[in-house]
């Protein structure tokens, strides 16, 4: 059985070359550092190779770009799908850093370049997207203060819904059974007849039409959070 060759990054200046001489430029390998040079009268292209899309070409790249607009990194076709979250996520950071994006597949001794996309002014395409920003500040508006801590991920993570719920949770255990208008009054605030409806938890019960109280799982958990639990009866009790 033949031995598959492996890919060097030579392998991917060939396909290369032959498209930006089709376009019209002249191409050049290892011109001062860069390792394709492509000239059109007065442009400049500069092309990046690495076989993967590291830290190391991004770096690169980007202090090519001290020398032209123009700057392209070139990968071996990634074996992952090309419609995955990751390879989005890598096309956006390349985009972010303004730079173009060749991929060049091998099958058997054939070698095919594809031009993923050219390098861009990211200003021109950026779209701040304004219902993402606000739903991060309405969640920030929503916790009394920070209790997670960042990079977490085995933890329960506490969320300004999960803190309201406890609010309540702390208000029904205090005053007893309660209407979801009374609870406003003490300040959980608008959202208290829908967490009191949906029960997300299973921490409320409602005793008759209107009224609720707090059920014996609830009094259980909420005990896992005694700095909240004590911050919102301190509050309640400032407010009497």
């Amino acid at each position: 059985m033949t031995e598959k060759k492996k890919i060097q990054e030579a392998d991917l200046y060939k396909p290369i070359q032959n498209y930006f001489t089709r376009e019209g430029y002249d191409v050049y390998g290892e011109v001062k550092d860069c390792d394709i040079a492509a000239v059109k009268d007065d442009e400049l292209i500069v092309v990046e190779l690495k076989l993967n899309l590291s830290i190391e070409l991004l770096i690169q790249a980007t202090k090519r770009q001290r020398l032209t607009d123009q700057v392209y990194i070139a990968i071996p076709k990634p074996r992952y799908n090309k419609r995955s979250k990751r390879w989005s996520d890598l096309c956006h950071l390349i985009k972010r850093l303004e730079l173009g994006l060749i991929i060049v597949s091998f099958t058997g001794n054939r070698k095919r370049m594809e031009m993923i996309f050219h390098p861009t002014t990211y200003s021109k395409q950026r779209k701040q997207q304004k219902w993402k920003r606000d739903s991060v500040l309405k969640e920030i508006n929503g916790r009394s203060a920070d209790y997670n801590i960042g990079g977490s991920s085995r933890t329960k993570i506490m969320t300004a819904y999960k803190e309201n719920c406890i609010q309540i949770a702390c208000y029904l255990i205090e005053f007893g059974e309660l209407s979801p208008k009374k609870l406003v009054q003490l300040g959980t605030g608008s959202k208290t007849s829908s967490i009191l409806t949906k029960n997300f938890y299973g921490w409320f019960h409602r005793v008759k039409r209107g009224i609720y109280t707090i059920t014996d799982k609830g009094k259980l958990e909420i005990k896992e959070f005694p700095e909240l639990v004590d911050y919102y009866l301190d509050k309640v009790k400032e407010s009497e």
